[in-house]
């Protein structure tokens, strides 16, 4: 009986000490740990729970109970963030008449397969610019363990003004169109500027979208005019910082972008026609800009094919989208901060990657095109205390790729290895 006993404590403490030393051992042939410029060689990784423990040199060898993944022929670095993507749709040449056939169990469903797409590609935090509300159900899902998906901070439903790029009832007939207000997103004053900031915060969003701008998918034929005035602006963004958002505004011209910076907007979207007046006027208040090329030439593709826009729109894609890259090219050079974005679901999600090889295509350094989605887009969110950099004590959102980016851009397409918050999901 007492051997029984003693056997028993035996046991017990090791398991005890096991579960409570279990780490898991990553050794990275190399890897980028998103705030140096150089690349490292032979490194450990060391996780514990959800965040990393630490950043050894060299393949540290493993203890009792210590899982090791063998990362050795890959380029390792910190999960990716796009800060502008659409997890409740995707193109389409139906687009336009899902909004009346399908029903928000349908797009709840759809979301759960762009969203799981997105964090196999690499992205394990996204910021969601705009969509009906699932968006916001869908995050709690995710982060309940429900659904498989990136990190999501999410704007909820953006806000519009009447008949802006953003009113939901643009296109439709009469009768059915309404007088849509602060909850459904359009205001047309500062006191409904405010109560529509408001209303997100009661939602649940992350943070505020508006649409400073026409724009391109909107069935509406101006894309490029200012569409809030500056005591509507100033409400938005005034509120928005006293309820904690960081805020983004979606432009193509460039009045309703300067505007938009002028009244402290974080980010700017597109940015397709920005003068150097207001690239200045960013510099100066720290705003970023989030170039999204991959739209821009993807519905420059699209508008070529009869039919799958409505004749407005492709109208507008052929004379928008050509010119975001060269704008970013002339941004970047200028030295406007750069977070990455891509505006997935304008393109197929999983997708992303392909922004990278854009901005490395008009002079951007590889390493710089992967800060700006890792600590430069965690920066952009405030998140970067615990996101973005591959550090002790940062939750444990981490990636690798086949071959080596810095030589070769496309191997960014080349996902082979994700993890998020400490848990492989592919490996």
């Amino acid at each position: 009986m007492r051997f029984f006993k003693s056997f028993t404590f035996l046991l017990l403490l090791c398991i005890c000490t096991t579960a409570i030393g279990q780490r898991t051992l990553l050794h990275c042939g190399k890897l980028i740990d998103g705030k140096s410029d150089q690349v490292m060689s032979r490194v450990t990784v060391v996780v514990e729970g959800n965040k990393i423990a630490a950043i050894n040199q060299g393949y540290t060898r493993a203890g009792n109970g210590d899982r090791v993944i063998d990362l050795k022929n890959k380029t390792v670095m910190p999960g990716l963030m796009d800060m502008h993507v659409h997890i409740e749709g995707q193109t389409s040449p139906t687009r336009y008449v899902e909004g009346f056939t399908l029903n928000e169990a349908d797009i709840a469903y759809n979301a759960q397969v762009y969203a799981k797409t997105t964090l196999m590609a690499g992205f394990t935090t996204v910021r969601d610019l705009g969509g009906t509300g699932v968006n916001i159900a869908l995050k709690k899902a995710i982060n309940a363990g429900k659904v498989v998906g990136p990190n999501i901070y999410t704007a909820g439903k953006t806000i519009a003004t009447t008949g802006g790029h953003g009113d939901p009832t643009n296109g439709w007939r009469k009768d059915l169109m309404g007088d849509p207000g602060p909850r459904e997103g359009v205001i047309n004053s500062e006191a409904e500027a405010r109560k529509a900031v408001r209303q997100r915060y009661k939602d649940g969003s992350d943070v505020i979208k508006i649409t400073a701008t026409g724009g391109v998918l909107s069935v509406a034929k101006d894309g490029q005019g200012p569409q809030f005035k500056m005591d509507e602006l100033k409400g938005i963004v005034e509120t928005s910082k006293e309820y904690g958002f960081v805020s983004a505004a979606h432009a193509h011209g460039d009045e309703g972008m300067y505007r938009a910076v002028a009244a402290g907007i974080s980010s700017i979207e597109h940015g397709t026609f920005m003068s150097e007046k207001t690239m200045d006027l960013m510099i100066e208040k720290g705003t970023f800009f989030v170039p999204t090329i991959s739209a821009g030439k993807y519905v420059v593709e699209k508008a070529k094919i009869p039919g799958y826009f409505p004749p407005v729109v492709a109208r507008k894609a052929l004379e928008v989208g050509p010119q975001i890259q060269a704008t970013f090219q002339k941004a970047y050079e200028r030295g406007v901060k750069i977070a990455f974005g891509t505006d997935a679901a304008v393109f197929p999600h999983g997708d992303n990657w392909k922004e990278f090889g854009y901005m490395v295509e008009v002079g951007m350094k590889p390493m710089e095109a992967i800060q700006a989605a890792t600590v430069k887009a965690a920066e952009l969110l405030r998140i970067d205390d615990r996101y973005g950099s591959l550090e002790a004590n940062k939750i444990a959102d981490i990636v690798a790729v086949d071959g080596d980016p810095i030589q070769d851009i496309s191997s960014m397409g080349k996902v082979s290895f994700v993890m998020k918050g400490g848990k492989v999901y592919k490996d």
